[in-house]
This record gives C-alpha cells, sequence and structure tokens, in this order.
C-alpha cells in the first residue's frame, strides 16, 4: 500500500511542475537561433532567403506586413489557436504596418518543418525584410506580443 502511496505523491507533484513549467513558459517569446537542420549560411541575419520567402512559396495568397508580421502557426482542433488568433489579430490592428498571417500547420507541413515549429499555436514575429527575430510556442498575451513587436517596429 505504501508503494501504491509514493507513486501517487510522485505522480501528482510531477505534473504539478510540468503544469508550472508550461504556465511561465507559455507564450513567451525568445530569440531563435538556426533551425535545426539548418546550415549556417541558412541562419537568420544570413544573406540567404528570409523565412518570408518560405511562407510566400508555400501560402502564395498573403502579403507581409510593412514593419512587421506575426506569423501564427495553428491547427483547426486547438483551442488556444483560437484565443491567439484574436490576440494577434488585435495587436495588428492596434500598430500600424504589421499584418497578422495565420497559416495552417496540417496542410503545409513541409513549412513546419522547414521553420522548425514543434506545436500549435506557434508564433513567429518577422521584421519588414520578412527575417524571424523571435517567437513564441504557446498563447502569448497582448502585452507579450506588443513586448516583441518592440524589438522590431
Amino acid at each position: 500500500m505504501t508503494t501504491g502511496l509514493w507513486v501517487l505523491i510522485a505522480a501528482v507533484v510531477l505534473a504539478l511542475g510540468v503544469g508550472a513549467w508550461r504556465a511561465v513558459a507559455d507564450g513567451r517569446f525568445s530569440r531563435r537561433g538556426r533551425v535545426p537542420g539548418q546550415t549556417a549560411a541558412e541562419a537568420p541575419g544570413s544573406a540567404t532567403p528570409s523565412t518570408w520567402s518560405d511562407v510566400a512559396a508555400a501560402v502564395p495568397d498573403v502579403a507581409p506586413g510593412e514593419r512587421a508580421t506575426l506569423l501564427q502557426f495553428s491547427t483547426a482542433f486547438c483551442a488556444p489557436c483560437r484565443a491567439t488568433r484574436r490576440t494577434l489579430a488585435e495587436v495588428a490592428e492596434l500598430v500600424p504596418g504589421v499584418v497578422h498571417v495565420e497559416v495552417d500547420a496540417e496542410h503545409h507541413l513541409e513549412l513546419v518543418r522547414r521553420l522548425g515549429v514543434l506545436r500549435t499555436p506557434t508564433t513567429l514575429v518577422l521584421d519588414a525584410e520578412g527575417r524571424e527575430v523571435t517567437r513564441a510556442a504557446g498563447a502569448p498575451r497582448k502585452e507579450q506580443v506588443l513586448g516583441a513587436l518592440g524589438e522590431v517596429v
């Protein structure tokens, strides 16, 4: 009986720890280095094509923002994606020259793999040249998005 109780306690502590970590980490923007599988010449800031050129090739009917682009990867069944969509659309309306572009991750798997998107929602902030400046996995709050845009615009 005591072994089962210790296993239960360990499982509860582990679940609380993971939940606390997710609460802190979700939606936080972080600078990105090289995407897994990307060569050094393809890393952000290099002379190779921008992140936007990959997006435009996969989703030709969208246009980047003049100052920045909020690029959201989402899926149909993802509840946090709906909240992220509302938040990013709100921010795009508030900040001139910023647009929100949503890409369905299920229908653009090659792009998702190329950009190293591991979960939905993922938000990439692209500068005026279409280069990735920062990204967040999870649903960011409005203040977090505005702070990330502050680095770009």
